[in-house]
């Protein structure tokens, strides 16, 4: 698994407040970092802050899988990328990956969000500009050469 096949998303050394009692970066600060890399991903295809704040939609989060696979500590520098795994009209599917300097894969984190229309707070089709951007994208990480080491709990399930 070559994860300089993705864009780099986010970049990030763990400052002191950041840690636990055990002296290393707390779980909480995971989902901080996932987030940051979310907003860095859906700007990829359109669907950023400005989509966010400006169209009258939005994205909730459905669904999310963490895996800890190495320990980050304090000071420590973090690079986080991710990439599409599926879509519907409403769902998105991905997965970020936190890299440590020496290249170690510290943690992953799948997730599901939905489109939301803010006015009814009920999820709501892709608009076509986001839908075809979201899909060359999904082309281009379908066509890496390893394949993304998902949960196999989270999917994208078609609405019919």
């Amino acid at each position: 698994m070559n994860l300089n096949d993705l864009p780099l998303g986010y970049e990030f050394t763990v400052p002191p407040e950041f840690s636990d009692f055990l002296d290393h970066m707390n779980v909480m600060y995971y989902t901080h970092l996932f987030d940051r890399a979310t907003w860095a991903f859906y700007e990829q295809f359109g669907f950023g802050r400005e989509y966010h704040t400006q169209s009258g939609y939005a994205s909730f989060a459905l669904e999310g899988h963490t895996r800890y696979l190495a320990e980050v500590r304090i000071g420590e520098n973090v690079r986080l990328r991710s990439r599409a795994l599926a879509r519907s009209d409403k769902l998105i599917h991905a997965m970020h990956f936190m890299q440590k300097e020496d290249g170690a894969l510290a943690a992953t984190s799948e997730f599901l969000g939905i489109h939301i229309d803010l006015s009814t707070r009920r999820s709501a089709p892709l608009p076509p500009e986001i839908t075809t951007a979201l899909d060359a994208l999904l082309a281009l990480h379908t066509a890496l050469p390893w394949p993304a080491p998902t949960s196999g709990a989270t999917r994208v399930q078609r609405e019919k």
